[in-house]
């Protein structure tokens, strides 16, 4: 058990364990609470981008505003996003997680400010408990500037870079309709902004043995303007937009 500890990334550690080891158990006061969990009477907004360019574009853009300013998040459907570049970069980010330790470890870092970096929690060396999680951080705008410090295996990694680029015109299309939603000129944010950047994260949750007694990623605040969520049953794709 105690050499099992010294796994720096969580997905090579959970398969040995029988129970979560100290250094990913939560204070009391900050584990899961299911009894304490509220059905809430309402439901998440779902915007429909396929409206955003037609006759009931305002309706559409009062709606995001709505969903912005009481709930702070919404879905999305008909967004444009290929489902074929979707199930691709999921499909990537699963084959990366089951790569050889040794092979993953290439990536592997406890330096925050790495624009490339595989970890279990944003500062490893400062957060006294970690996340039961692994995840890749890469930055991906301009992608000419950062594809080179991707990983290279899997060998297909680079069809990433699709995503991201899609993903981009996504948001740039919502901070648009934000913008618009406030009174406000569609190009506002954009131009404010100034020069921009986007991150992505990767993140992968294995079967956890306890997980009264942790969680994948508690409550946190993004640091950056928006973030658009890619989630499948094990693992959340993350992409965020900063200024």
């Amino acid at each position: 058990m105690a050499a099992a500890t010294t796994k720096l990334l969580l997905s090579d550690l959970a398969s040995t364990v029988e129970s979560v080891t100290s250094n990913y158990i939560r204070p009391i006061s900050d584990r899961p609470n299911l009894t304490e969990v509220q059905i809430s009477d309402g439901s998440i907004p779902l915007i429909d981008l396929q409206v955003l360019d037609g006759p009931r574009r305002l309706d559409l853009i009062k709606q995001i505003g709505q969903a912005c300013h009481h709930d702070g998040f919404f879905q999305v459907k008909n967004h444009g996003i290929p489902e074929t570049i979707i199930n691709n970069t999921l499909s990537i980010a699963g084959a990366f997680f089951k790569l050889p330790e040794s092979e993953r470890l290439k990536s592997y870092s406890d330096d925050p400010s790495k624009s490339k970096r595989l970890s279990t929690s944003f500062n490893v060396n400062t957060k006294k408990v970690s996340n039961w999680r692994d995840y890749l951080r890469l930055h991906c705008y301009p992608l000419q500037d950062c594809m080179h410090e991707w990983p290279s295996n899997p060998p297909s990694f680079e069809v990433v870079a699709e995503y991201c680029t899609s993903v981009r015109g996504l948001v740039l299309k919502l901070l648009e309709a934000i913008s618009e939603s406030m009174g406000l000129q569609r190009d506002y944010i954009d131009k404010a902004l100034g020069k921009h950047g986007q991150q992505m994260a990767l993140n992968y949750c294995p079967p956890c043995p306890q997980p009264d007694l942790t969680y994948g990623l508690p409550g946190h605040t993004d640091p950056n303007l928006i973030t658009v969520l890619l989630q499948d049953d094990v693992m959340k794709q993350k992409q965020t937009l900063c200024p």
